[in-house]
């Protein structure tokens, strides 16, 4: 059973519907995208047990997992995926040398090390690109376990903006999904997550005494298209696609040929 909503979460959503670059539109029920599920509601976890969802491929860190382990399901199991990428994380070398600065106890020390943290910062583009440097066999092995077919596979990481973000582009940019509609599915996180999540990760961040420049907000809370249209890019300037991205990471043919066929809803017969 298909599901649109998870309790419990801010970024949750199917990537069904989008069109198709030939006509059609990419698969309901098969691969879904969210933010950390570490604090489903009751509703929430009953609808992920009667889901589709048997495979759920997490990108967070050792670290994130810890601080906030996904909530799953007793009555049902659930294949649980671990595929972290730190690139993507907030608290990689330059969100750790913050919190080490902000717990210097010596505040000249510490606007120091804050602001050379600061200037080590990427832009969501950058970040986005170093995360294809080095994720290409995670990303591959996404797409292996959506080709596999065992069932819906849901993606997730913090925000479910950036790590996820780049992987459901890459996939759905593969099968052939309108590329207007792929980037329009990535910019939908920055509206699901304004407001109470913005506010949240914003809040924890600045009692850190990281200042919340327009970078800052930018890199936690929002999703601008020019930042997933820079990582295709990139990805077809280095590569050709995201199909030969995919390969690249260790996809085989069979497996891209099976990884299009769930991702694309079947035409009707005239």
């Amino acid at each position: 059973m298909a599901i649109h909503k998870l309790g419990g979460t801010y970024n949750f959503r199917d990537t069904g519907g989008l069109p198709l670059a030939d006509g059609g539109t990419t698969a309901c029920g098969v691969l879904y995208r969210s933010d950390a599920i570490s604090s489903l509601t009751p509703t929430g976890l009953a609808d992920l047990a009667g889901s589709g969802i048997r495979v759920i491929i997490d990108y967070r860190t050792p670290a994130e997992q810890k601080m906030a382990p996904d909530r799953l399901p007793a009555a049902r199991e659930v294949e649980k995926v671990d595929l972290p990428l730190l690139e993507g994380a907030f608290t990689g070398m330059a969100g750790e040398a913050m919190q080490r600065a902000a717990a210097s106890g010596d505040p000249a020390a510490a606007r120091k090390a804050m602001e050379a943290a600061l200037e080590r910062l990427p832009t969501l583009g950058q970040l986005y690109i170093g995360m294809l440097e080095h994720g290409a066999a995670n990303f591959a092995r996404t797409a292996g376990e959506v080709a596999a077919g065992e069932g819906a596979v849901l993606i997730h990481c913090t925000a479910g903006k950036d790590r996820t973000g780049v992987a459901a582009a890459l996939l759905l940019d593969a099968a052939g999904a309108d590329r207007d509609a792929v980037v329009a599915d990535y910019e939908r996180s920055g509206q699901d997550l304004a407001g109470e999540w913005s506010d949240r990760m914003l809040g924890m961040v600045g009692s850190m005494g990281v200042p919340l420049t327009e970078q800052i907000v930018t890199l936690i809370t929002r999703a601008p298209a020019e930042a997933i249209q820079s990582a295709l890019g990139w990805v077809e300037e280095t590569y050709g696609s995201a199909a030969a991205y995919l390969r690249a990471g260790g996809l085989t043919d069979t497996e891209l040929t099976r990884l299009r066929a769930r991702l694309r809803q079947p035409r009707a017969q005239a």
